[in-house]
């Protein structure tokens, strides 16, 4: 057998647009509860917005939680159940806008969860209105001559501003453009559930993705857009990871 679907993972057919990247990740996610043997106690977030089905997808325990609060959720269900793994699965409009607090606050205590955070610089499900992470002068439904930073200010580089934060023992961001970066997003990913299993404080793991039904381009050009404009932004990397600096000293 060279490659089957995740254990992890149940067999209801994605409703994802075609060329969007949630698929993938949630591939990364059920192989990395596969390889660690975690299904059975593992609790996953479900968030609001394009990934509202979340909980169909994975062969885990799962809690719908409202829009922007997966964090304060997750963080009730792990210390109520510390035993057990949480992550919370968001885009950018559920984390970085309506959900600021609550990513900011969890992340500064050190929550012991993992956040897996997609950046697809819009908002999805509800028709590709700008976002806190839409680009400068990118076009959307609610920034039609291209966001103005003078008027909506700068896009939130999310990871940089949690890597500033005392709770915070990973931050990284990723992408899955590539069968190179899938491979660094799946060891990124495993990373963050080890670290929450070790009790290192909270982990959050960025993945830029395409969204090509909302960006108006096809799958190619999705792809080529976000390494020419995304990427350029949000540069990939380890932005922190505090279990690397424990082993040094």
């Amino acid at each position: 057998m060279k490659f089957k679907r995740p254990h992890s993972l149940t067999d209801a057919q994605f409703h994802y647009c075609p060329g969007c990247s949630h698929g993938i990740v949630h591939r990364l996610i059920a192989e990395t509860m596969d390889e660690l043997g975690i299904e059975g106690k593992t609790v996953g977030i479900a968030p609001v917005g394009c990934a509202v089905f979340a909980y169909n997808y994975f062969n885990c325990d799962m809690v719908q939680a409202a829009h922007g609060r997966a964090p304060a959720v997750a963080t009730g269900l792990k210390r109520a159940r510390p035993d057990n793994v949480v992550f919370a699965y968001q885009g950018d409009g559920d984390l970085a806008a309506i959900g600021t607090a609550e990513t900011v606050h969890a992340a500064a205590r050190g929550e012991n969860i993992t956040v897996i955070f997609i950046n697809n610089a819009i908002y999805g499900m509800t028709g590709g209105q700008m976002a806190p992470t839409t680009l400068p002068g990118q076009v959307t439904q609610t920034s039609p001559y291209g966001r103005d930073v003078k008027y909506a200010g700068h896009p939130i580089r999310v990871c940089e501003m949690l890597a500033t934060l005392e709770g915070v023992a990973l931050a990284q961001r990723v992408a899955v453009d590539t069968v190179k970066n899938v491979n660094i997003a799946k060891k990124a990913i495993k990373k963050a559930f080890e670290y929450q299993i070790e009790g290192k404080g909270y982990t959050i793991v960025e993945v830029l993705s395409v969204c090509p039904t909302n960006w108006g381009l096809s799958m190619q050009g999705s792809l080529e857009w976000l390494r020419s404009s995304m990427m350029s932004y949000y540069p990939l990397g380890v932005l922190k990871d505090a279990g690397a600096k424990e082993a040094k000293e």
